[in-house]
């Protein structure tokens, strides 16, 4: 009878080392997950949950035909994703958008970890590189890795740590909105047609609040952080206002596709809540990541018709996130050239967004349950939208100006083309990319690694 695969250690209990845990103990992998709350705090969590979320309670589009991120849900959901899982049972009202009760989702990755016999998990912080007795570490601390960790981290691999700064967006009670101005639509009336409030402004009230985020009071950056920039794919509220006074309501207050039922035209430009929590009790301003201070957040974002007298559950805040120029230091494997017994996954990647960062973690403990028994490593295709992110960060990206990507679809290969036919376009092209992905996929999922008898 032969020996069963040796353990790998999880270091970071977030949504991708979450998800590498649950890969590994589902390929019969005995794992042990490492996180460091509650015995060290981080900047931006609240609670000890594994998988907490701390910015947003979206994962965007579910649309897996035409949506590169709904695509990515759709293969995730075909691994047996743990993340999937819990999402599409704690799931929220957002039209076309999978968005989550954010207690609940904690809640239920917890639960079922700690039901999971091949996992156990160490309250405890590792502090500095792991033993060297750990043959296999999955390295899943997110953007918020330990400083300790993440200085010897690039002392082993000699590389300058990039950095950027990720804002969080408040929440608003729901009974603190008034309802006589907002009203409950769906751009274009997708999902439910009634999935968000939305709060309308008429040009003199936006050029006002544009007025007002331009003077606000803002956080004050420490010496050090000044020159760290931001992520395009989240910036804060504010910052937009300064690339142009229309820069909003071109985006996150962009009025197209909805009707205020109080004048039957389209507003000028328009705030949208969308819910945050199964009771139907929160709201989060969309799109409204901010470093305004606390007062002057309340004060602004009460000018908003609708908001007069909104009570905040939570303001908005700003922490500083890290990630390795992965192109550089992980080979096609996500391991550490420098140290090939550890691996990456998540966010520290160089990845951007819940979705894809539990994405890396399901092909990390993949990955690694194929070593631990002695199988061969099984990358998916490029064609996937899970090769097409691995792709990226292992290589496809230029190292010199690597940053964080979300997963879309001018990352996949090129659809082929017969001679003498026109290129597939649009929503066509979307769809043919999908389907061909997901056929693809089905190859190596047929590769799932399991323990012997």
């Amino acid at each position: 009878m032969s020996n069963g695969p040796g353990e790998v250690h999880v270091i970071g209990g977030g949504m991708a080392g979450s998800e590498a845990a649950w890969q590994l103990a589902s390929a019969g992998v005995p794992a042990v997950l490492h996180e460091m709350r509650p015995v060290r705090k981080t900047d931006a969590h609240v609670t000890d949950g594994l998988a907490e979320l701390v910015c947003s309670n979206s994962f965007r589009s579910d649309d897996a035909e035409n949506n590169a991120v709904g695509l990515l849900h759709e293969e995730m959901r075909r691994a047996g994703s743990l993340i999937m899982g819990c999402a599409d049972r704690c799931r929220v009202p957002a039209g076309g958008a999978l968005a989550v009760d954010r207690d609940h989702f904690s809640a239920a990755v917890t639960q079922a970890l700690e039901a999971e016999p091949l996992v156990e998990t160490r309250r405890e912080e590792i502090a500095g590189l792991p033993p060297e007795d750990w043959e296999s570490v999955i390295v899943a601390t997110g953007p918020l890795t330990s400083p300790s960790l993440s200085r010897a981290i690039l002392e082993l691999s000699g590389e300058e740590s990039l950095a950027f700064f990720d804002a969080i967006a408040p929440i608003v009670h729901k009974d603190s909105i008034d309802l006589s101005k907002a009203w409950f639509q769906s751009r274009y009336d997708k999902g439910d047609g009634a999935d968000y409030i939305n709060c309308p402004l008429d040009e003199a009230q936006y050029e006002a609040f544009v007025d007002a985020l331009l003077a606000g009071a803002k956080t004050e950056f420490k010496e050090w952080e000044k020159d760290t920039p931001y992520f395009e794919g989240c910036l804060p509220i504010e910052v937009m206002a300064e690339r142009g006074r229309e820069t909003l309501r071109f985006g996150p207050m962009k009025p197209v596709g909805l009707t205020d039922p109080n004048t039957v035209r389209q507003p000028h430009a328009v705030v949208q809540l969308r819910q945050d929590n199964a009771l139907g009790t929160l709201y989060n301003i969309v799109g409204f990541q901010t470093k305004l201070k606390y007062g002057e957040q309340v004060r602004i974002f009460r000018t908003i018709p609708g908001l007069e007298r909104a009570e905040f559950a939570r303001l908005g805040g700003i922490h500083r996130n890290t990630f390795l120029n992965s192109p550089r230091l992980l080979d096609g494997t996500m391991r550490l050239k420098a140290d090939p017994r550890l691996r990456f996954a998540g966010q520290v990647t160089g990845v951007e967004g819940y979705v894809e960062s539990a994405a890396m973690g399901l092909i990390a403990g993949r990955f690694a349950a194929a070593e631990q028994l002695r199988q061969p490593v099984s990358v998916p295709p490029r064609t996937t939208a899970l090769g097409a992110l691995l792709a990226h960060i292992t290589g496809g990206a230029a190292a010199e100006t690597f940053q964080p990507m979300n997963v879309n679809f001018g990352l996949f290969p090129p659809l082929a083309t017969a001679e003498g036919k026109r290129r597939i376009k649009g929503r066509d092209r979307k769809k043919a990319l999908s389907a061909r992905a997901l056929a693809d996929l089905e190859s190596w999922l047929g590769a799932v690694p399991q323990a012997a008898e």
